[in-house]
C-alpha cells in the first residue's frame, strides 16, 4: 500500500503537467489552422479566445491518452534510473504488482473518458463549431432538396423535391408503396406536407392506383399513416462528431429504415466505445517501456509516447477508413488498432525487466 501511494504521488504531478503540454499544443494547433481565415473575415479577438476556450475539453479528451503514456513511462523511467526499481524488485514485488495502480488509473480514465466525451466535449464541440461556422460565413445544409428515403422496410417510397428542416415542411411530395414483393399499390402526390408532431399532415394530396387495368386518381381522404420522423430527411446534414452515443445509435437506425447507407454512422459508434479504451491500453505501453530508459529519460520517454501514438492513430484511420468503406466489419475498424496495441503491450510487460 505504502509502494502504491509512492508510485501515485509520483505519477500525478507528471501527468499533469503532460496533459497541460499536449492540449496547448493541440489547442494552438486548431487555432492556427483557422487564423488566416478569422483575421480575413476580422472576427474579434475575444470571439476567437470564446472559439478556441470551447475546443479545450476536445483538446484534453485527445491529450489524455498521450498524456497517460508518457508520465508512466516517464515515471517508471525515473525510479529506474534512480535505481530504486531494482530496491522494490530486490524486495521480491512482481513488477506487475507494483505497477497496478497505473493500471487501475488506466481503467478509471477509460471510464472517464467515455462519459467526459459524451457529455462534454460533444457538446463544446457542437458549440465551438457553430461559432465558427457563424463567424466564417459557412452555410450549413440542415435544408436538404432532391431526397430520396426509403421506410418500412422499403414498402414505403419518399421524394422530396426540397425539405425546410426549420419549419418541419415537405415540398413536393411523393410517396410511393408497394408491398413485400416490390409490386406498385399506389403514388400519393401533395404539394406539401407539415410535420404536427406525430405525423406528415398532407396539403391536397391525390392517390393514384391501379384498378381493372386502369391507373385512376382520386383526393386521398385524411389520413395519419405517414409517421416518419423528420430527421431522417435531412441525415445527410448531420455531423457524426457532434452526437451523443444514443443520438448516433437512433440515427444508424434511421438510417437504415431509410434504406440509406450506414456504414460510416456504424463505424463511428462503436469508435466511441473503442476510443474511450484507448486510456487503458496504453499503460499496458507504458509500463513495458518504463524500465527500459535509464539515460535522456525525459526525452526517450516523450519520444516513445509521440511515435507510439503515431502509429495507433495512423492505425487507426486506416481501420476507421476501410470499415467506412465496407472493406472490413465496423466493429472489426473500431476496434482492430485496440487489440493489436493490447498484445503489443501484454508481449513488451512480459520482456520487460523485473
Amino acid at each position: 500500500m505504502t509502494l502504491d501511494k509512492y508510485l501515485v504521488r509520483q505519477f500525478l504531478p507528471t501527468l499533469s503537467v503532460a496533459l497541460g503540454m499536449f492540449m496547448l499544443v493541440l489547442s494552438l494547433i486548431d487555432l492556427f489552422m483557422y487564423l488566416v481565415r478569422y483575421l480575413n473575415y476580422e472576427v474579434p479577438f475575444s470571439q476567437i479566445m470564446k472559439i478556441s476556450a470551447f475546443y479545450l475539453p476536445k483538446s484534453f479528451s485527445y491529450a489524455l491518452p498521450i498524456s497517460l503514456l508518457f508520465a508512466s513511462a516517464y515515471t517508471l523511467g525515473d525510479l529506474y534510473a534512480r535505481n530504486e526499481l531494482t530496491s522494490v524488485f530486490s524486495s521480491g514485488i512482481p513488477f506487475w504488482r507494483f505497477c497496478m495502480p497505473l493500471v487501475v488509473i488506466g481503467v478509471l480514465a477509460s471510464v472517464f473518458s467515455f462519459f467526459f466525451d459524451d457529455n462534454l466535449v460533444i457538446p463544446t464541440l457542437r458549440v465551438k463549431n457553430e461559432l465558427s461556422r457563424r463567424f466564417l460565413r459557412q452555410v450549413t445544409a440542415d435544408n436538404n432538396s432532391d431526397i430520396v428515403i426509403k421506410a418500412r422496410n422499403g414498402q414505403l417510397i419518399y421524394s422530396i423535391d426540397y425539405y425546410d428542416y426549420t419549419a418541419k415542411i415537405l415540398n413536393g411530395v411523393n410517396i410511393v408503396e408497394q408491398d413485400s414483393s416490390g409490386n406498385f399499390i399506389s403514388l400519393v402526390r401533395a404539394q406539401r406536407g407539415a410535420w404536427t408532431g406525430e405525423y406528415w399532415d398532407l396539403f391536397n394530396p391525390i392517390i393514384y392506383y391501379w384498378e381493372d387495368g386502369f391507373l385512376r386518381a382520386k383526393p386521398l381522404p385524411f389520413t395519419d399513416a405517414y409517421r416518419e420522423e423528420p430527421d431522417i430527411f435531412r441525415r445527410n446534414a448531420v455531423k457524426h462528431d457532434e452526437l451523443s452515443v444514443f443520438q448516433e445509435k437512433l440515427l444508424i437506425k434511421d438510417l437504415k429504415a431509410a434504406g440509406l447507407p450506414y456504414l460510416e454512422a456504424q463505424s463511428d459508434y462503436y469508435h466511441r466505445f473503442s476510443y474511450s479504451a484507448v486510456s487503458f491500453v496504453v499503460m499496458f505501453l507504458s509500463i513495458s517501456m518504463g524500465g527500459r530508459f535509464k539515460k535522456n529519460i525525459l526525452l526517450m520517454s516523450l519520444l516513445a509516447s509521440i511515435s507510439a501514438a503515431f502509429v495507433f492513430y495512423v492505425m487507426e484511420m486506416l481501420s476507421m477508413m476501410m470499415a467506412k468503406m465496407g472493406y472490413i466489419p465496423a466493429l472489426a475498424g473500431a476496434w482492430f488498432p485496440v487489440v493489436v496495441f493490447t498484445a503489443l503491450g501484454l508481449l513488451l510487460l512480459i520482456w520487460a525487466k523485473t
